[in-house]
Formats: C-alpha cells, sequence, structure tokens
C-alpha cells in the first residue's frame, strides 16, 4: 500500500520479488520436499506448532518457499490454513493412548513405565565434524542382547502416585465448558484455561522459553525453580471424528504431539497447603519439548496467581505477546515508507525549536516574553534626527589597532 507514493515504486518491487525468485530458484534445485522433510525434521515441526496446522508437506513446501525464515514459513501455513474449511471437529484426545517415542521421567528414579531417551541430542557430543562417521560410536545392542522398544501405557504417572497419596489439588471444574476457540474469536481477559493451553500451544518457542527465564531470574517471580518434570513425552496420538451415519468416534489418523506435565511443591503463599503439589500441563504439535516445558511451568504460575496483579500480568504476556505472527508483524511493518507521519513529527519539532530559539533571544536582549515594542506618545511626536553625519558614523568601520582606541 506504500509502493504507489515510495521513490522507485512499482520497478523497485518487482526488482525485490526477482531476487527473491531467483534465490528460490536456487534452493529449489538443490532441496526437495522429500529431502526437507528428512533433513530438517524439527525445523517442520515447530512450523507446524506455531502454525496450527498438520500438515508435513505443507510445511516443508512454505520452509523452501520461505528461503528457510521459519517465521515467514509460518505465515505461509497459517495463510493457507485461514482458506481450509472445517469439515469436522475431533473427538478429545486421549493422552494415555500416546504410541511413546521418548520418555523422561525427571520426579522418579524408577517410575512406573518404561525411561525412553529416543532420539536426542542429550547425550551426544557437541562436536563438529564432516562426512558421515560421527565423533563417537553408536551402540547397536548392550551384552549382545538387541534393543527392544518397551511397551506403551498403561502405566500410573507420577500424577497418579500424588493422586494415591491425596497431596494433589484438584483443577476439576464445575462444568465441563466447551474449549475456546482462540482461531475464530480473540480471547478476552481473564482467559479460560483452554484458551491459555491452544495459545502456548501456537506460540513462539523463544517467547515462551523467554518468560519462563525471564520469571526464574527476573523482578517478577511467577514461576519458581522447584519446578519438576513428572512427564516429558513424545509419540504418537491417534485422532478421531465422530461418523456423521453412526455417531461412533472413527481413527482417521496419527499425528506426533510433545507432552509435560511439570510438579510443583506448593509452598504455602495466599493461603496454599504447603503438604500439597500441583501440576502443570502442557502439549505441542510435533516434537518440541523446549516448547511444552516452558508452557506447564507457566501454566503452574498462572493458575497459582490469578487474582493477583502478579497473576494479570503474566496472563496477559502468555495471551497477548507470545503469538510470533503478530509480534513479527508488528515489527516488520515498521519497514515500509512512513514519511507522513515522521515528517509531520519533524516539522512540529523543528517548529518547537524555533519557537525556543526565539524566546532565548528576547531573554538575551532583556526583553520579558510576550512584550511587544509599544511607541509613547514622546516618541510618536519627536522628529526624525537621523542626519547624513549619523548615517555616515552608521557605515564607518571599527579596526583594532594594538587595543587602543582610534
Amino acid at each position: 500500500m506504500y509502493a504507489g507514493t515510495n521513490k522507485g515504486g512499482t520497478e523497485a518491487i518487482v526488482a525485490a520479488e526477482r531476487l527473491v525468485l531467483e534465490r528460490r530458484g536456487q534452493i529449489d534445485s538443490g532441496l526437495t520436499v522429500d529431502s526437507v522433510l528428512a533433513g530438517f525434521p524439527l525445523t517442520i515441526d515447530r512450523i507446524m506448532g506455531e502454525g496450527g496446522l498438520w500438515a508435513p508437506e505443507l510445511a516443508a513446501a512454505a520452509f523452501i518457499q520461505a528461503n528457510g525464515d521459519i517465521s515467514e514459513a509460518v505465515h505461509l501455513i497459517r495463510a493457507h490454513r485461514s482458506t481450509l474449511p472445517r469439515l469436522a471437529f475431533s473427538d478429545p484426545m486421549r493422552p494415555r493412548e500416546v504410541e511413546l517415542l521418548r520418555r523422561v521421567v525427571s520426579t522418579q528414579r524408577q517410575p512406573d513405565g518404561p525411561i525412553i531417551l529416543g532420539e536426542t541430542v542429550d547425550y551426544t557430543a557437541r562436536i563438529l565434524h564432516d562426512g558421515d562417521d560421527l565423533p563417537l560410536p553408536i551402540v547397536e545392542a548392550l551384552d549382545d542382547e538387541p534393543l527392544q522398544h518397551p511397551a506403551d501405557e498403561p502405566f500410573r504417572r507420577f500424577r497418579d502416585y500424588l493422586a494415591d497419596k491425596g497431596v494433589l489439588v484438584s483443577r476439576e471444574l464445575e462444568e465441563d465448558e466447551e474449549p475456546f476457540d482462540i482461531q475464530m474469536v480473540a480471547a478476552q481477559l481473564p482467559a479460560h484455561r483452554s484458551a491459555v493451553l491452544s495459545a502456548s500451544a501456537q506460540a513462539d518457542t523463544g517467547a515462551l522459553i523467554n518468560i519462563w527465564y525471564q520469571s526464574v531470574i527476573g523482578p517478577e517471580g511467577y514461576a519458581a525453580e522447584n519446578v519438576t518434570l513428572g512427564e516429558v513425552r513424545h509419540g504418537r496420538i491417534p485422532l478421531r471424528v465422530l461418523d456423521p451415519h453412526t455417531g461412533e468416534p472413527v481413527d482417521v489418523g496419527r499425528i506426533r504431539v510433545s507432552e509435560c506435565e511439570a510438579v510443583t511443591h506448593l509452598g504455602g503463599e495466599r493461603g496454599e497447603d504447603p503438604t500439597t503439589y500441583d501440576v502443570g500441563y502442557a502439549m505441542a504439535l510435533g516434537h518440541n519439548e523446549r516448547k511444552v516445558i516452558a508452557a506447564a511451568s507457566l501454566d503452574v504460575a498462572i493458575v497459582r496467581y490469578s487474582g493477583t496483579a502478579v497473576g494479570k500480568r503474566l496472563e496477559q504476556v502468555m495471551m497477548h505477546t507470545t503469538d510470533g505472527l503478530a509480534a513479527s508483524g508488528l515489527l516488520e511493518h515498521l519497514q515500509p515508507p512512513q514519511y507522513v507521519t515522521s515528517q509531520s513529527g519533524l516539522h512540529a519539532a523543528m517548529a518547537a525549536r524555533a519557537e525556543q530559539e526565539a524566546e532565548l533571544v528576547r531573554l538575551l536582549a532583556g526583553d520579558r516574553p510576550g512584550d511587544a515594542a509599544v511607541a509613547t506618545p514622546h516618541d510618536a511626536a519627536a522628529p526624525d534626527r537621523t542626519t547624513a553625519h549619523d548615517s555616515a558614523e552608521c557605515d564607518c568601520e571599527f579596526h583594532d589597532h594594538g587595543g587602543q582606541d582610534r
């Protein structure tokens, strides 16, 4: 909308688009959707999570079209998603049906169920290497026994253990309200918990980590370092919709999700029972453990501090500042020409400066602010005594002769 009045106009825009297409042509010659899916799985998962759409092939195509810019790829996915019709609503997903690919439990040395490290770089050497040879060998078997995939649930989570002991606070609502749809309606504060969970699932990963980290070491103090991870999971979960003819749920596919349960001991603040524990929860599309760990920890803080100034501030930050697309859009809108506003502000500043300088001149001349030269009757009646001699004196030059007046 600024192109018509910007210097260069259409020619500059066409040249900029040509440069983008040339770069895209170079990328297309070396990358395909399949190669991106195979080579950048975590990036694709992040694009799908922040874009709010499970479509690996489309996310890979957006990654290529955006020249590897994740924010631009998310923008493409969101724009595409807005054109898709809603054919049905899924049946509520059941996290205990996750087919585990990774599971970490920090609260127990020997938890019920398996510990699956899965695909993680936590125990790999951070060493740059060339070629296909890894810096450390891969162990295919231990004690000559082939590695086997452990069984999935049913097994007990740490929150089940806390519930059995009677020390887990209850978050059950009196009414099972419909989930708030942040895609169709902007959430109002105070937000429904389903809106907060949806916003965190679609939030920018770095934004959530920043809020969590700031809360731990910053002055707000609404998140505590004593949060322990009861569950960190990555796996496949079935997706079901109701059959329009039979009304029975039907599996339509599986998606990969990350899930986290953050456990914290309530310290007795604001009337809390110091013998109880609370558990925060988060889930996000794809494999993105950093996002769900930060989101689950903040979920605990939002509930604990609800109704206080700190809690309101945290909820406002969570709901209004963590969407990466909205933040990038507001930031990038500063790039197009803004000269109307800029020049008007500059003119106002220069006028104010000129008024200040004129006022300073008046003060140096001994005039009071607002004074005007008023002629007296004597001055008006006085004859003009300017003579040629006076005029000549006005035109004479003054020279310095060694400090002597002549």
